[in-house]
């Protein structure tokens, strides 16, 4: 097992280069939030906007659009009801799932769109719903990110055996892609490339409704804009959590939308340590 340390964040996050554009990082569509969830897409938004992403866009139900627009005018929002090929096709990473209830047929549709070219991250309801009908993975470079009721469904293993690693390792080596598996608990742990990484920071004052869709948002974020996606995600993971416990200082709790919101001071920190491309 593998510690995670500051150290992969500041390996993955660089200056940017000064000939670059929106392109240049990453576009990114969210699929997420129901008619009651909507919250669930405006914090997956918000981490990946905050988080550096070029072009982040929305695909929510209807009633969503207000409340988007109005906490994050730099996304941009459609329905989740029309056709989404076009916008698919001209993205690098799609995440879906977060508050999507039992939205089944978005899903399907979102899921035949994808390509051996994008990076999906596959969280909430999008896991439960596989679960339960039993779907293969999409194409794609997949990132799943479920807690530990969600793997149960999902990878078929038990909340009480999941500490056990080679337990998550059996489920993973089934899957067809081999995914990266991100799995939240009080101790998340990261399974990529036969290698199992642990979680160092974060803590209780985490235990916050949203906490989950903030991180899916800095995964899609990171792995949207920088090259090397197995590290991104791990730094993505690390940062999260990092940015909970500075926060924790001073508060008993850490908000989710207070996370995001500290993301661009902390990649700026951690970006001054390299030289400039």
């Amino acid at each position: 097992m593998i510690k995670l340390t500051e150290k992969i964040v500041q390996e993955v996050i660089q200056v940017r280069p000064r000939q670059s554009h929106k392109g240049t990082f990453g576009k990114i569509l969210i699929v997420a939030g129901n008619q009651d969830l909507g919250g669930a897409a405006i914090m997956n938004a918000q981490a990946a906007v905050f988080g550096g992403a070029g072009l982040v866009t929305v695909a929510t139900d209807p009633v969503n659009k207000t409340a988007l627009h109005a906490r994050l005018p730099e996304a941009m929002v459609v329905d989740y009801h029309q056709d989404l090929s076009n916008l698919i096709a001209g993205v690098d990473v799609v995440l879906i799932g977060s508050g999507l209830g039992n939205e089944l047929t978005i899903l399907k549709q979102v899921q035949k769109e994808l390509t051996d070219k994008h990076k999906v991250i596959l969280d909430g309801s999008a896991l439960t719903m596989m679960a339960q009908e039993n779907l293969p993975l999409p194409q794609g470079q997949i990132i799943l990110t479920p807690h530990q009721m969600e793997w149960q469904r999902f990878g078929q293993v038990a909340i009480a055996d999941q500490a056990k690693e080679d337990n998550n390792w059996e489920a993973l080596v089934a899957m067809n892609p081999e995914p990266i598996l991100v799995l939240k608990s009080d101790q998340t742990q990261v399974y990529l490339e036969n290698e199992l990484y642990q979680l160092t920071v974060g803590g209780p004052y985490q235990a916050t409704g949203g906490m989950g869709d903030t991180l899916a948002g800095i995964i899609a974020a990171f792995v949207a804009q920088f090259q090397d996606t197995k590290k991104a995600v791990l730094a993505a993971v690390y940062s999260h959590s990092a940015i909970a416990e500075r926060l924790a200082e001073t508060a008993y709790v850490t908000l989710p939308t207070e996370i995001a919101q500290a993301l661009p001071a902390f990649m700026k920190e951690m970006a001054d340590q390299n030289p400039p491309l």
